[in-house]
């Protein structure tokens, strides 16, 4: 069932979906708010489940999962003094996957009861038989231990669907005023929030409840010079969090200055909204007289709200095994980082950059306990000394590299799409030394401060690339001096990670995200974060945008 309601700023208007009545359990409709809270009728939850794996096996299966998901969606919009846009979705429904002569089989559907669910995995069962003829291999599951009954929550204070629409609205809306009051001449600004309400049954043996929270306040203020015509924007420097409301709590706001004359705020796990879009009015307003960059090879200071989209696309996709062994190439392709480059021991990048995978970063967009195939989710590394050492993998991937466990990044964005690989978090390893970014831009001779993520670029195979920022400043025998514009810089992944001269340490370690990272075709979207310090680049060539070639 999908609904999508404009809503009124006084809330969020909770509609209600009534089921049949279960055999056994009366004649009382079953609300699903009720069935898909974690913890809550866990024996009408297991019982909806075994009749799924019990058809599945009983049709012929050696293998099944079923994912009973709720998905609550929360869109807010908002620009200038006027609210654009309330949107919210409710999603609810099964995933039913089975795995017949070594062939998967998917089936889903939104009535969800006992007899619904046996009917629908023998349908993923006939499916999974049907395509059997055109498998050339057969699928090998790595092993998986069943955990039983347990159960997951993204650690919140406030879940954002509990506070009042109107709330949300006026919060957007003051920082839509701060923006005006300090030079922006347009703003745009949105609050997304997600909440899955997922149970994962397999034929393992595990029974898994998890209540997965992210959210992501954005904006993009622009100013323009009416003689001129000529504007430019500075979006938010917000992350997408695995948190609640909390992370928009200004009196708990953990700020982090920027290096010494750059006028930059960064965030850890609290996020003040107005000082950010105040200063982004500020700044963006400026920009309209900033000097523009002389091209040239500069060392680059990467803040972590910069190097995260870098890392994002230069690291966390090109390590992804489906890519890698060439089944996977919408969105910009397939992988240079083959099965065959590895092997060769080729270098990534120098012996500073060690890179990490996991689901488990507190307040990351990506955390969750347990992935779409029941596989409890881990840390693992994918880059280590500057050596490709790992890919990211799920449980019919392993056997290929020789491996017999999974990664635990098997996921989809809904009950009814069918899971497959997805990036997990990715994120670089900070400095063991201590340093700090002041400490960092003194060592610095002639180079460019970036912070922000802006506009990119990156070919078929995941290696020449171009990335731009929201905010560039000139560095000049170790001191910050000016404000740039048109600053883009252009590289390789291998030459651009050579070229890392190292990273501050644990205390400037910040997160930066993405709420809506598209793969697969048909398309689906997850939500990823990828950690860093502050980061050195030496010599890395930087183009002016503004000039034709």
């Amino acid at each position: 069932m999908k609904r999508r309601d404009f809503v009124g700023l006084t809330g969020l208007a909770a509609g209600a979906l009534f089921l049949p009545s279960l055999p056994g359990f009366g004649h009382t409709p079953v609300d699903p708010a009720r069935l898909l809270e974690p913890g809550a009728d866990v024996i009408v939850k297991k019982r909806l489940a075994d009749a799924a794996l019990n058809a599945a096996k009983s049709a012929g299966a050696s293998y099944a999962d079923v994912r009973i998901g709720r998905y609550l969606n929360q869109y807010v919009f908002t620009r200038e003094k006027q609210v654009q846009n309330i949107v919210s979705t409710e999603s609810y429904g099964v995933g039913i996957r089975v795995l017949v002569n070594g062939c998967w089989g998917f089936a889903s559907t939104s009535v969800v009861t006992e007899a619904s669910l046996a009917a629908t995995a023998r349908v993923a069962v006939d499916i999974a038989k049907a395509d059997r003829i055109v498998q050339r291999e057969p699928v090998q599951l790595a092993p998986q231990q069943g955990y039983g009954e347990v159960s997951w929550k993204t650690p919140i204070q406030q879940s954002a669907f509990e506070v009042p629409v109107k709330q949300k609205v006026e919060l957007l809306l003051a920082a839509n005023a701060a923006a005006l009051d300090n030079g922006a001449n347009y703003i745009n600004s949105a609050l997304f929030q997600v909440n899955e309400q997922k149970y994962f049954a397999s034929t393992d043996g595990s029974y898994i409840d998890q209540d997965v929270h992210r959210l992501w306040p954005t904006f993009s203020a622009t100013a323009v010079d009416t003689k001129t015509g000529k504007f430019r924007s500075r979006s938010a420097l917000s992350s997408p969090v695995g948190l609640g409301f909390e992370y928009l709590t200004p009196s708990a706001a953990e700020q982090i200055a920027g290096p010494a004359g750059t006028n930059t705020v960064g965030y850890k796990l609290r996020y003040d909204l107005l000082a950010d879009a105040a200063l982004a009015g500020k700044q963006a307003k400026a920009k309209l007289s900033m000097k523009s960059v002389t091209p040239g090879k500069y060392d680059l200071v990467l803040d972590p709200g910069h190097l995260g989209l870098t890392i994002h696309e230069s690291v966390g996709h090109p390590t992804e095994l489906d890519r890698v062994l060439g089944y996977e190439a919408n969105f910009a392709g397939t992988s240079f980082a083959t099965l065959e480059w590895k092997a060769k021991n080729l270098p990534y990048g120098s012996q500073e950059v060690n890179i990490v995978a996991d689901k488990l970063q507190p307040g990351s967009v990506g955390a969750v306990g347990y992935d779409d195939e029941g596989v409890k989710t881990r840390e693992w590394d994918l880059i280590k000394e500057g050596k490709l050492v790992n890919y990211q993998k799920i449980r019919d991937q392993a056997h290929i590299v020789g491996q017999k466990e999974s990664d635990g990044c098997c996921y989809a964005q809904s009950w009814e799409d069918v899971q497959f690989q997805r990036m997990p978090n990715v994120s670089l390893r900070p400095g063991k030394a201590k340093l700090s970014v002041d400490e960092m831009v003194s060592k610095v001779d002639k180079g460019i401060y970036i912070a922000g993520a802006g506009s990119f670029s990156i070919d078929q195979q995941r290696y020449n690339f171009q990335f731009g920022g929201q905010l560039f400043f000139a560095i000049e025998k170790g001191k910050i001096t000016e404000p740039l514009e048109d600053v883009a810089y252009q590289s390789n992944t291998q030459e651009f990670w050579g070229a890392c001269a190292g990273s501050c340490d644990q205390s400037d370690y910040r997160l930066y995200g993405t709420f809506f990272d598209g793969k697969g075709q048909p398309a689906q979207v997850s939500s990823v974060s990828h950690g860093s310090a502050t980061t050195r680049f030496n010599g890395v060539n930087v183009i002016n945008t503004a000039r034709k070639v």
